[in-house]
């Protein structure tokens, strides 16, 4: 069992895989403060809930976009069973040819997502991912990663314009959207959120095709793609584990 660690900003993934099949998903969440003996515990509690044990893994892997809590759960998977750990980052073989002006900057969320896209996918192609922030990466015809955009996310948006006024209240996305035109606050506020982000990720595909090709291929993954998906117009492809698909490829890049 190879075990698939995403931290984000708001949430942590867990995917467990045997062979290439995802045998179960779950998500904590992101929490600055807590100890690597109190992830090793969450950990623990997650493999029990799913049937399993950590002494059925042989290694992990870690991407993280929250770099002080890479040590931390690196140390965790470690107390549960002493296999290799991987993390994400400058050394590890990806196969992925990134050309930006700083490769070592790009965020590993961005860089597993690519190699998933780029082994699943036909190129050129451009994932978004939606999650905390959207970001738009894209893979030219040689399986390159030549740039991305990114914008913030479905969430954050919302709650700065909640916190940034006075009258605007927070709220979520949970029910359905059937008109662009609110008929009160909250359906407005749904409606700007769920419509224009969808608007936006079509003009965005619509300005990657002008410059990657008009044979472009978009896949979307991350918490809010489902949600903001149905409302576009462009064809929009939806893969929930492409970021955990990416890491159990780059661990098999460097199993040894």
């Amino acid at each position: 069992m190879i075990v698939a660690v995403d931290i984000g900003n708001s949430n942590i993934s867990i995917g467990a895989y045997s062979g290439t099949g995802l045998l179960f998903l779950s998500r904590i969440s992101t929490n600055n403060d807590a100890t690597a003996d109190e992830y090793a515990v969450k950990l623990r509690h997650i493999f029990d809930l799913n049937g399993h044990t950590a002494a059925e893994m042989e290694g992990a892997i870690i991407s993280s976009v929250v770099p002080p809590l890479s040590p931390r759960l690196f140390q965790a998977l470690k107390l549960l069973k002493d296999v290799r750990v991987y993390t994400v980052g400058p050394g590890l073989k990806t196969g992925l040819n990134i050309k930006i002006d700083t490769p070592s900057q790009l965020g590993s969320d961005l860089v597993c997502v690519s190699v998933a896209a780029t082994e699943k996918y036909p190129v050129p192609a451009v994932v978004v991912d939606m999650s905390t922030a959207i970001t738009f990466s894209a893979i030219d015809s040689r399986k390159s990663l030549v740039g991305c955009a990114i914008t913030p996310g479905v969430e954050l948006s919302l709650n700065a314009l909640a916190e940034g006024t006075a009258q605007l209240q927070k709220i979520d996305l949970d029910e359905p959207v059937c008109s662009v035109i609110g008929h009160n606050t909250i359906e407005s506020m749904r409606a700007g959120s769920v419509y224009g982000n969808a608007a936006m990720i079509d003009g965005m595909i619509a300005r990657f095709r002008e410059e990657l090709g008009e044979d472009l291929c978009v896949v979307a993954t991350g918490a809010q793609a489902a949600v903001i998906l149905p409302y576009c117009r462009e064809k929009v492809m939806y893969d929930e584990h492409l970021l955990l698909d990416g890491l159990r490829l780059i661990f098999e890049k460097n199993r040894k």
